[in-house]
């Protein structure tokens, strides 16, 4: 029996409907455990810490020689 077919029983659209609340509830939920895991910035903390290190060394780095050369042309 396809979904959507004339002639079905009001038993079978509301099997049918039941069955898709249940779908969208299930996807619902694994999208909103998804965005948790997205937004969670600890855990992102956690997972990249070595590419923060990497650039905050980088950051650090531009400024204190940016204000090295301020140094010298102010001289």
């Amino acid at each position: 029996m396809s979904t959507g077919a004339p002639g079905r029983s009001p038993a079978e659209i509301r099997r049918d409907i039941e069955l898709k609340r249940r779908q969208l509830g299930t996807s619902v939920e694994a999208l909103r455990g998804r965005v948790n895991e997205l937004t969670d910035w600890r855990r992102q903390v956690e997972d990249h810490k070595q590419q923060l290190i990497v650039g905050a060394a980088a950051v650090g780095f531009f400024v204190g020689a940016r204000a090295m050369l301020r140094r010298r042309k102010n001289r």
